[in-house]
Parts: C-alpha cells; structure tokens; sequence
C-alpha cells in the first residue's frame, strides 16, 4: 500500500499551486508602442519566480481583432503582431523553465472571433465542409430569432447573417459566433490546438468561459426566473440558463 508521500508526490503539479496571473495587454511594454508584449514579461520572470510562486496564467495573447481584448480569437496558433511572435513565446517558456516556473495559457473554446478562418468559410453557404462549426438556425415564421435566449453583453444570442439567410448564435459579442462543440470535427480541431501548444512545451490551460460551450440541440427557449429579480440592467438576468450553457 502507498505511503503518504507517495501518494503526494504522484498529485499533479497544479494541486494547491500558487498561480501568478499576467495580462498581456498592460504588463511590461518593452517597444514603445503602449502596448505590453511577450517579451516584457519574460524580462520580468526573475521576478514573478522571486515571489515563490509554481507558475505563470497568461491571458490571450492570440491573433485577435481585440474587440473583447483577445477573448475573439481569430487563429488559434498564431501570436498577435502587438504582443510579439511564437518565437517570442518560445523564449518566455524557455526563460520560465529554466526558473522552475510552469506556464499555463488561456483557451477560448466556446466561440472564436468572426474573423476567424472557420468562421468565414462557415458563413458561405449551408453546404461547406465547415458549415455546422458554428451554430446556426433558421429564423420563426416572422422573421424572429430562434428563440428567446439573450446575449450577456445584452441583447439576443442571435445575429442575421444575410449570405446564409440564417441566424448565428452568440453568447457574448455579434462578433464572438458560438462554436458547435456538438460537432466531433469541431471537437477534434480543439484538441489539435491544444496539442500544438503542449507539443511547444506549454504546461496547462486555464479553459475560459466553458460553461458557455455546449448548448441544447433543440434550442428550446430558456424559462423566465422566478420570482423576476429587480434592478437589472441586462435581459440575460432575467432568465434561467437551462438550455443555452453547459
């Protein structure tokens, strides 16, 4: 039977790790341009390990039009040119492991950004090879969205896109499509992505918003909550996410 140390050295590393949180965007600068980068956190590194913390939790640093500051992810496997370059990642792990830290990175999997090549090639017709990567539904006899789900930066979940003469759905942003993890393609292209990024040497991920990922497949509409709470400032309260979330 194992001992108890054993038993503690075989925990995953994460378990009751400290995690040191950087974001990108207002972090170190090192070019001048307003904008924090890659590179100044990793010149930074010496310090965040002084702190006596097991590891690092980078927020999106991923080609974005940056309309939710990198939460609308436009490809997935790439840096943004106003945080640096893959080979400006690959130095930051480096310089991290070397200072025993871990690195853990963010994915965005519950929606990507319209801008995102899956997106435009979903949006081209009914038929495509991508066209059920996103979720998206015929409208109500009267033109109406699908149903009465609403979006958590307010208004519907649900966009006319006129070249499919259908709606999208999005939780948050009209620019944030919803991905269909009911999809196993769409399953599949994820877990290639997260490979990329632990075959780079990457030690975990923080999984954002996931418990926006999946969805009803019958879109029935969500119920009113009851008693109806007051002084909200977004319809999205108001309702009990049964059937949009996870």
């Amino acid at each position: 039977m194992p001992n108890a140390m054993s038993l503690e050295s075989a925990q995953p590393w994460w378990k009751g790790a400290v995690i040191y949180q950087i974001y990108p965007r207002s972090y170190q600068d090192t070019n001048g341009d307003g904008v924090g980068d890659l590179n100044g956190i990793t010149q930074r590194l010496d310090h965040v390990a002084s702190l006596g913390v097991d590891g690092v939790w980078i927020s999106p640093f991923f080609t974005s039009p940056m309309r939710d500051f990198g939460y609308d992810v436009a490809d997935y496997c790439d840096v943004d040119p106003a945080f640096g370059t893959l080979e400006d990642f690959d130095a930051l792990l480096s310089r991290a492991h070397a200072l025993g830290l871990k690195i853990i990175i963010d994915q965005v999997y519950a929606h990507s950004s319209d801008a995102h090549a899956w997106f435009a090639e979903s949006r081209e017709d009914r038929t495509n090879a991508r066209a059920d990567w996103y979720v998206w539904s015929d409208p109500k006899p009267d033109g109406t969205p699908p149903n009465n789900w609403q979006a958590v930066f307010g208004g519907p979940s649900w966009t006319w896109d006129a070249r499919r003469q259908q709606y999208y759905m999005h939780n948050f942003l009209p620019s944030q499509p919803q991905l269909n993890l009911h999809n196993p393609d769409v399953q599949d292209a994820l877990v290639d992505v997260m490979r990329f990024w632990l075959d780079r040497g990457v030690d975990g991920f923080r999984l954002d918003a996931l418990n926006f990922s999946l969805f009803d497949p019958d879109l029935r509409d969500n119920p009113p909550k009851i008693p109806a709470p007051r002084n909200v400032s977004r319809p999205f309260d108001l309702q009990e996410h049964v059937h949009n979330q996870s």
